[in-house]
């Protein structure tokens, strides 16, 4: 019989007191720091039972601690019901950090546990530093979760593909050269990469690893003139052994990338510590010089080439005439009361999968009905999936894995009548969609210099969301990426032509309904201006915004402008590949306000 949660936390409670340690700290993370990870990893998740894709757990000897943001502060509560885990919701005031919590939890040389595979060099240092000050000492005691967790999931052993170039826009050695330039630069002649995305975009390969996530469980070291690949045996067929010898990338085996790299003998190395594990960074010679800077491959991935801007164009067609064709059905049938949550997920699955080139969903679909949608990810579940009726607000969170691009698109739609607190509450999230998209902006500007715009109609009212308001994402990679984003937190990096990134506004009312609407943009040039080069959005995505919910006279005339000017363009661009019913239902769909 399955352990509780409860029964877990206590057998791993008695494990710490065995082995005289006084807390232990269980991320979400795996070796590669992912934000999605392999089953085998889930450690966070099978200790606490909750599901989230971001959240840390914290075990003493005597208490039990989820910290998590405010995405999942009504699931965790959710989850965590009836176990004797505590929910601690980050970035309220009154929520103390984690070291807060240790230090008023523990005494003076009281022992902190941790896996240092599960934890950035550069979280293990300052968490360290931290705790130092109280007299705690932090430990890397391996993997503690292994000894309790029976029957845990294998590492993934599915076989790495090549992606092909005409949808990668360049070369694996291209790329290698453009990594070793920027190495150069740095004075180093080394690079360890750890992150599965940069990998999987440096050497042009994907793979079936991380759910969603089109990467391979892989770490990658770039030096002066070798390339070597640290991946289990499996993993590589005949195909993939040609395709690396003749770019001259040298095999290793997965767990060789310790030994390797306490005997290499370069003179430096670069390493992203926030984005290498502690026990990988704490194996490398000490004899190599460590040049602490973030990976030069962000940044080079981000910035989309000709082939790859071109395939995001002809994936978001594709992606939307998908969407025109399940909108038009959802309208059809909602009247019926016969779907939930989950019957149209799978309906707009089947209709994605229709699509040339799709390989599947980029992130599990969000399909929040009414209160559902104040849930920021919300994923139904035979318990609580909710049927659908003709009244409020659905919120539809989607997104595709084409060959040729990742798409992620919301949509908040109106099932039938709305109260009028819903009718604001969409239409002042519109507007900041809208100044978001309208946006130009000199080069060198930061997306959290941007951030307010979307913000600014919903704070006038005394409201705010806690999460992001754009993120990147990769081209038939995660749908999360960096190094860019658009968000109140400060991020150095500027936004450059090239770059997509998400326009999302939300606004979510627990109990009651939940708003938020994206789109993906494109960053392009817009011209010169007083005192150098300006930018802007292009948008991307091709799907009708519901208007049943606008209060037209909230809008300004330029907002209504943009509103009408992008439903034209969006019905220029499907209604060609549509049938005469579904061209007919677009048609009233984009009609200007």
């Amino acid at each position: 019989m399955e352990q509780s949660i409860n029964e877990r936390v206590e057998t791993l409670q008695a494990l710490l007191k065995r082995k005289a340690i006084h807390a232990f700290i269980i991320p979400s993370s795996d070796p590669h720091l992912s934000e999605y990870v392999a089953p085998h990893w889930k450690s966070r998740e099978w200790i606490s039972g909750f599901t989230g894709s971001a959240g840390t757990t914290v075990i003493t000897l005597i208490q039990a601690g989820l910290w998590t943001d405010s995405r999942y502060f009504l699931q965790a509560e959710q989850q965590l019901r009836n176990t004797k885990i505590k929910l601690y919701k980050e970035m309220l005031p009154e929520t103390p950090t984690i070291s807060e919590f240790l230090r008023t939890s523990l005494s003076a040389n009281d022992i902190v546990g941790i896996d240092g595979k599960m934890f950035s060099a550069e979280h293990f240092h300052r968490l360290q530093a931290d705790l130092k000050h109280y007299g705690i000492r932090l430990k890397d005691v391996s993997d503690l979760i292994n000894e309790v967790w029976k029957n845990r999931p294998p590492i993934p052993e599915d076989p790495a593909f090549a992606y092909d170039l005409k949808y990668a826009g360049k070369s694996c050695t291209e790329k290698i050269q453009e990594i070793r330039s920027e190495l150069e630069k740095s004075g180093s002649k080394a690079v360890l990469i750890s992150s599965l995305d940069e990998i999987a975009w440096t050497l042009n390969l994907r793979g079936n690893d991380v759910h969603c996530n089109p990467v391979i469980i892989s770490y990658l070291i770039i030096l002066e003139k070798d390339v070597h690949y640290f991946i289990t045996p499996s993993k590589v067929t005949p195909d993939i052994t040609n395709y690396l010898e003749k770019t001259k990338i040298i095999i290793h085996k997965y767990n060789e990338i310790e030994p390797f790299l306490q005997q290499m003998e370069t003179k430096s190395i670069l390493i992203d510590t926030s984005k290498t594990n502690y026990s990988i960074y704490s194996s490398i010679n000490p004899n190599c010089r460590i040049i602490q800077q973030s990976s030069p491959v962000a940044l080079l991935k981000a910035i989309r080439n000709k082939q790859e801007i071109g395939g995001i164009h002809h994936a978001m067609k594709r992606d939307g005439v998908a969407l025109v064709k399940f909108l038009k059905w959802l309208e059809e049938v909602v009247p019926s009361g016969t779907e939930t949550e989950m019957s149209i997920d799978k309906k707009l699955h089947a209709l994605r999968s229709e699509q040339a080139l799709y390989k599947g969903e980029s992130f599990d679909t969000i399909a929040g009905y009414k209160a559902h949608g104040a849930i920021v990810h919300y994923e139904a579940t035979p318990e609580t999936d909710a049927r659908l009726k003709a009244e409020g607000f659905l919120l539809l969170d989607s997104g595709a894995q084409y060959l040729d691009g990742t798409t992620d698109i919301t949509r908040t739609i109106a099932l039938g009548k709305l109260t009028q607190e819903e009718k604001t509450d969409y239409t002042l999230i519109l507007k900041g969609h809208i100044a978001l998209a309208m946006a130009k902006f000199p080069a060198g500007t930061r997306g959290t210099q941007l951030d307010v715009l979307a913000r600014m109609p919903i704070w006038q009212h005394k409201m705010n969301f806690l999460h992001g308001t754009g993120h990147g994402v990769g081209h038939f990679l995660n749908v999360h990426e960096g190094p860019q984003s658009i968000r109140m937190n400060e991020n150095p990096i500027a936004l450059q032509p090239g770059m997509v990134t998400s326009n999302e506004p939300g606004v979510y009312k627990a109990g009651s309904h939940g708003i938020r609407i994206e789109n993906l943009t494109l960053v392009v040039p817009a011209g010169e201006g007083m005192f150098g080069s300006y930018l802007k959005f292009e948008t991307l995505t091709l799907c009708p915004i519901c208007k049943k919910g606008i209060i037209k006279d909230l809008l300004t005339e330029e907002e209504v402008n943009w509103f009408n000017d992008y439903h034209q363009m969006v019905y220029k661009e499907l209604s060609p590949v549509l049938n005469k019913e579904e061209k007919t239902w677009l048609k009233e769909a984009t009609a200007n306000i």
